[in-house]
């Protein structure tokens, strides 16, 4: 089975009575559409992780991130292939998080967080996000 290296940003911000929220997004295309995820995306060749993060977020989102500790790696295998995911918490350096190639997109608390439809692997994640909240 092919194995698809990936990750995703887990962005976190606090409003000012320190509440916090997590963005997530919607997949507007492809074999998972209307999934919901952590945005992020594959790793090119030569590229390390935190780059292919910035980088990935940039082209879908139009915003810069800070990479921070990785929090959490999914090993995932759907139908088709084996996800291989590095999660790492993040927050926004510049940018208003557009959505470029997203349907929808949500900042969920931790009485929220799960109540959108997760893609599956992303679903293995929420615990340790839930932690962050």
């Amino acid at each position: 089975m092919k194995t698809v290296k990936v990750v995703a940003a887990i962005i976190i911000r606090k409003d000012s009575e320190e509440k916090k929220y997590v963005f997530a997004t919607q997949r507007g295309y492809g074999e998972f559409k209307d999934g919901w995820e952590f945005p992020g995306g594959k790793i090119e060749e030569g590229e390390s992780p935190e780059a292919a993060l910035e980088r990935e977020i940039r082209e879908e989102l139009a915003t810069q991130i800070k990479v921070g500790d990785c929090i959490d790696t999914v090993e995932y295998d759907y139908p088709t292939f084996h996800l291989s995911m590095k999660c790492f918490a993040c927050q926004v350096v510049s940018g208003k998080l557009e959505l470029l190639e997203h349907e929808n997109a949500a900042w969920l608390t931790k009485e929220t967080l799960r109540s959108v439809k997760w893609l599956p692997a992303d679903v293995t994640v929420l615990d340790a996000v839930e932690k962050l909240l």
